[in-house]
C-alpha cells in the first residue's frame, strides 16, 4: 500500500498548492459552474471533432482524391490548431473541472487523452508534482544545473523543445510493461534526487510506477491508443506520412508550450510562472494557457475564470506581460544560468 499511500500525498490539496508551504492560496470566488462546464462541452465536441477528421475523415478524402493535395493538406492546419483545446480540456480534467461529476470528469479527460495517445494518470500525476514542486530540480528542464556537461543538456533541452517530450510521453507507458523493479529503478534515474526535495520527489514518482492499479491503467490506455492509430495509419494507406506529420505537428506544439510560462523563471516569482499577452479571442483558443501564473496561483478555478484575476491585477502589469509568441521563441535562446533569487 506504501504506493497507494504516496499517490495520495502527491494528488492531495496540498500537492496543487501554487506557493511554498505556509502561503495559502488567495481565496477568490469561482464564476458560475454552469457556464464553464457548457463552454468544455462545445470545446470538448469540437475537440473529438477535428480528432475524427485527422484519423477518419482526411485519410477517406485523401483515398477519394487519389493521394495528397495541396488543399487537403492545407486542412491539417485546423487540426493542428485545435492541439491547444485538445490539451487544455485534459488539464482542465485533471484540476477537476471538466465536469461536474467527479466519474465524468475522470472519463472524459481519459478519452481526451487516449485521442492525443497521452497516459493520462502519468501526465496527471506529472502536472500536480509539477504544482506541487515547481522550478524545483526536476521541473527546470531549462537550467544547467552543473550536473552534467553543458553539451549533453543542451541537446536535451533542444530535443525535448522540438518534440521530445511528447515522444516521451508516448513511450512512457512501457514502463508498464516491464518488471517493477526496473520501471522503478528507470523512472528514479531519470527524476533524480536532486534538491531540498529531491529524495522525496524521486520517492513519489517512484511509486507512482510502481502502483498496480495505474500500471494497469497505462497498459490498457496505452493498448487504446495503439489500436487507435493503428487503424488511422491503415486507413490513410501510402498517404501514411500525413498522418505522421500531423502527430509531430501536435506534439511539437505541447513540447514547446510545456515549460514556456516557466522559462527562467525565478523561485522568488509569485506562482513561480508568467502571464502573457495574446491577440483578443486567442485565449479561447489556448483555453488561457497564456494566463499561467494566475492558474498557479489559483489552481484549482477552471479556465474561465483567469482573465478577470488578471483583469483585477490593473493595466501596469498588463503592460509588463511579453507577447506570448515571443515567449514561445525566446525559449530557443538556450539553457539559463540558474534560478534561484539573486
Amino acid at each position: 500500500m506504501e504506493s497507494l499511500s504516496a499517490e495520495s500525498e502527491a494528488l492531495s490539496p496540498s500537492a496543487t498548492r501554487a506557493e511554498p508551504a505556509g502561503r495559502p492560496e488567495r481565496a477568490m470566488r469561482p464564476p458560475q459552474p454552469a457556464t464553464a462546464v457548457r463552454t468544455n462541452a462545445a470545446l470538448i465536441a469540437f475537440a473529438f471533432t477535428a480528432l475524427c477528421y485527422e484519423l477518419i475523415g482526411l485519410p477517406l478524402l485523401l483515398g477519394a482524391a487519389g493521394g495528397p493535395t495541396l488543399a487537403l493538406l492545407a486542412t491539417l492546419a485546423p487540426v493542428v490548431l485545435a492541439t491547444p483545446i485538445h490539451w487544455g480540456l485534459i488539464h482542465e480534467g485533471i484540476h477537476g473541472q471538466l465536469a461536474r461529476d467527479r466519474r465524468a470528469n475522470e472519463w472524459l479527460a481519459r478519452v481526451l487523452a487516449i485521442g492525443l495517445a497521452m497516459p493520462f494518470d502519468a501526465v496527471r500525476f506529472g502536472h500536480l508534482m509539477h504544482h506541487r514542486f515547481t522550478r524545483e530540480p526536476f521541473d527546470r528542464p531549462d537550467v544547467h544545473d552543473a550536473s552534467g556537461p553543458r553539451w549533453r543538456r543542451r541537446i536535451a533541452y533542444y530535443a525535448r523543445l522540438m518534440g521530445g517530450l511528447y515522444v516521451a510521453e508516448l513511450l512512457l507507458p512501457l514502463l508498464a510493461f516491464m518488471p517493477v523493479r526496473l520501471a522503478r529503478a528507470i523512472i528514479a534515474r531519470g527524476v533524480g534526487a536532486h534538491g531540498r526535495e529531491g529524495v522525496q520527489v524521486q520517492r513519489l514518482f517512484a511509486n507512482h510506477a510502481a502502483d498496480p492499479v495505474r500500471r494497469r491503467r497505462a497498459r490498457r490506455d496505452w493498448l487504446a491508443s495503439l489500436a487507435l492509430y493503428a487503424a488511422s495509419f491503415a486507413l490513410y494507406g501510402k498517404a501514411w506520412p500525413v498522418l505522421l506529420a500531423a502527430m509531430y505537428l501536435r506534439g511539437l506544439w505541447l513540447s514547446i508550450a510545456d515549460n514556456l510560462p516557466h522559462y527562467g523563471v525565478a523561485l522568488d516569482e509569485p506562482g513561480r510562472a508568467r502571464d502573457f499577452r495574446v491577440p483578443r479571442g486567442l485565449g479561447v483558443v489556448l483555453m488561457n494557457h497564456h494566463l499561467h501564473r494566475q492558474h498557479h496561483l489559483h489552481p484549482t478555478l477552471p479556465w474561465t475564470a483567469l482573465p478577470a484575476l488578471a483583469h483585477a491585477e490593473g493595466a501596469a502589469r498588463a503592460e509588463a506581460r511579453a507577447g506570448y509568441v515571443s515567449a514561445a521563441l525566446h525559449q530557443f535562446k538556450g539553457l539559463q544560468p540558474g534560478v534561484d533569487p539573486g
